[in-house]
């Protein structure tokens, strides 16, 4: 049987159509491909928005910003000496953009002015840290990005 040019153009168009289709349907069903959003209240979170940033702007007024070190036994978190521990509330976040289910939270408890998150609540690979913290009636913000 001879097949003709129109025939083999219809052939290809049904063929990539199928191709696509098959690829759709696999993404759409493997919980593999799960992608959630950031968080599930986002728009409240983008109505306070304007608190992060002046939070933040608080953060970079201090003499001594937060600092972060990774260590053997896991991330230590400096808050500045200069500042009563007594008086420093808040929580420490940890998001991995990768997967939902290992996010936690960490409330801020110091005996001295470094806090320790354990290795063996961290995985390899990219975590964002949001540090949301208060002294006196002063609140600050501290963001970073880091791959343990």
């Amino acid at each position: 049987m001879k097949v003709n040019w129109g025939t083999s153009i219809v052939i290809a168009i049904v063929a990539f159509i199928g191709f696509i289709l098959f690829f759709v349907i696999k993404m759409s069903t493997n919980s593999k491909y799960d992608h959630d959003l950031v968080t599930e209240d986002y728009y409240q979170q983008e109505l306070l928005y304007q608190t992060d940033i002046d939070k933040e702007t608080n953060s970079r007024n201090l003499k001594e910003d937060v600092r972060i070190t990774q260590l053997s036994e896991g991330i230590d978190i400096t808050f500045p000496k200069n500042l009563d521990i007594s008086l420093i509330k808040g929580k420490v976040f940890l998001y991995r953009p990768s997967n939902k289910q290992l996010d936690f939270e960490i409330p801020i408890s110091l005996s001295n002015h470094n806090l320790l998150i354990p290795d063996n609540r961290l995985l390899d690979g990219r975590w964002n840290i949001k540090i949301d913290w208060s002294y006196k009636e002063n609140n600050y913000l501290f963001k970073k990005e880091l791959t343990y």
